[in-house]
């Protein structure tokens, strides 16, 4: 089973290509380096490109974006939609067998996104293949809802009008 750190192991890498009968190239390691020393964002392709243009001129958008093809392919990120029109990535399962994505909570006032990492629908999925017999693999779950700033600032905005 090959797993790969938040830092990219590039022999780990470079041996997964191998097996996979592809070529290490730089250009699909800055992508998933760039992935990788960002787990906490979602970046859309053209996120991934700004970061790594600068620093590397000669890699063009369409190469990142079939990069992003590949190494979601050999399941080392994760494509996510977040319902704002736009295809985000995110350093993934990178082969572990039992993967479970965190989850996403979206503030419908300020549009942040946060992370939350506890699984807590274990019970229901033992629940849905004792009942039914269907083995949940993987999930997806986005709530919705305001975050702690939006909400704090609605409160105080609520005091001072019933002052």
């Amino acid at each position: 089973m090959w797993i790969l750190p938040l830092k990219v192991n590039k022999e780990d890498f470079k041996r997964l290509l191998k097996e996979k009968g592809l070529k290490m190239t730089r250009q699909r390691l800055v992508v998933l380096e760039v992935l990788a020393e960002n787990p906490e964002q979602h970046m859309t392709a053209e996120e991934i490109y700004e970061r790594i243009k600068a620093a590397n001129p000669d890699i063009g958008l369409a190469t990142v974006y079939r990069t992003v093809q590949l190494l979601l392919e050999l399941e080392l990120i994760d494509r996510i939609n977040l319902d704002d029109g736009f295809v985000r990535y995110e350093i993934g399962s990178m082969g572990r067998k039992k993967h479970h994505r965190h989850h996403h909570l979206i503030c419908l006032k300020c549009g942040k996104v946060l992370a939350f990492q506890e699984d807590m629908l274990e019970t229901l999925e033992t629940g849905v293949r004792e009942a039914i017999g269907f083995r949940v693999t993987d999930h997806e779950v986005k709530l919705y809802g305001y975050c702690r700033d939006c909400s704090e600032k609605e409160d105080r905005e609520n005091q001072e009008e019933k002052i």
